[in-house]
């Protein structure tokens, strides 16, 4: 919505998978959300998607080690790249 280039680095299952966002600031720093944990919920919240930051201005090689332990957690695991 903001013009940003995104596209979908990683395929999940159909009906599963958390969702990653990686935000890539083209300049060597990436950013990295994962969905917030439970505890972020309120009864205000309970349809929506929330995400935290795990890793700001991290280099790719950070980011891509911290996907491969969310992977080993969640194979279904989709990611979503966005350049910005």
């Amino acid at each position: 919505g903001e013009g940003a280039f995104a596209i979908v680095g990683r395929r999940g299952a159909e009906e599963a998978g958390a969702i990653a966002i990686v935000i890539d600031r083209l300049d060597g720093r990436n950013d990295l959300y994962l969905p917030a944990p439970q505890t972020a919920f309120d009864e205000d919240t309970m349809t929506d998607r929330l995400f935290q930051l795990v890793l700001g201005e991290a280099d790719r090689a950070a980011v891509g080690e911290r996907l491969e332990r969310e992977k080993r957690f969640d194979p279904d695991l989709w990611v979503v790249d966005v350049e910005d």
